[in-house]
């Protein structure tokens, strides 16, 4: 069985979302996952590298992800919101997705800024129906502010990070995990920055092996 990929617009908060939907190969999904981008005034879309890379490795661990564009950002209307609106986009995001496949528990994945976005979106969430797990690529550790949401966060936190990354060094990122509640794991890569440089197959790997196989 190929691959399947979707193009889809979603209507959003602040206007249309670009969307692309992709299924495992050769199985069916056990669960759906929504994959954000990084920083959309720096270049960031749902065709960057390692969201790129991100998708495919869920998509090999059996999860079918949804990448789409935030606002402002290629075919997604409206105009930067400075990550609260981004949230917002994310949600509705993840509507669509639930009822694509309201069979199907959910995850949140995203890079950098996306990571941001998934987190902040996944915790709002805990008390309802709460996202299997959150997984974070590049996580900025001060960027954006404070992570003090994720102190009393209760959902399976899983990091993979750069040893080198100039907006979440190691210091800062094993001083906040370890202020972190249980279920929590963090991933080393050896790379050279932020966009996992020369390690993008070990990034993959690292996406693919750490999704529970339900």
């Amino acid at each position: 069985m190929p691959r399947r990929i979707e193009s889809h617009d979603i209507p959003g908060p602040a206007g249309r979302l670009e969307a692309l939907l992709e299924e495992p190969e050769g199985r069916e999904p056990h669960t759906a996952a929504v994959v954000c981008h990084p920083h959309p005034l720096f270049g960031g879309t749902l065709h960057n590298k390692v969201v790129y890379r991100m998708a495919r490795g869920l998509r090999r661990a059996g999860v079918v992800v949804l990448r789409f564009n935030f606002r402002g950002v290629g075919r997604s209307q409206g105009e930067h919101a400075h990550l609260e609106g981004e949230i917002e986009d994310a949600r509705t995001a993840l509507s669509w997705l639930q009822e694509r496949y309201p069979a199907l528990p959910y995850g949140l994945a995203g890079f950098s800024f996306g990571a941001r976005a998934i987190t902040r979106l996944g915790c709002q969430l805990n008390g309802e129906t709460p996202p299997r797990w959150l997984l974070a690529a590049g996580f900025p550790t001060s960027r954006f502010g404070p992570a003090e949401y994720l102190y009393q966060c209760a959902l399976e936190k899983i990091f993979i990070q750069s040893i080198v990354d100039q907006y979440g060094p190691r210091a800062e990122l094993e001083a906040e995990f370890r202020r972190l509640p249980e279920p929590k794991r963090l991933i080393w890569i050896e790379a050279t920055d932020h966009f996992f440089a020369g390690a993008l197959d070990a990034f993959e790997t690292a996406v693919h092996e750490a999704v529970p196989p339900y």
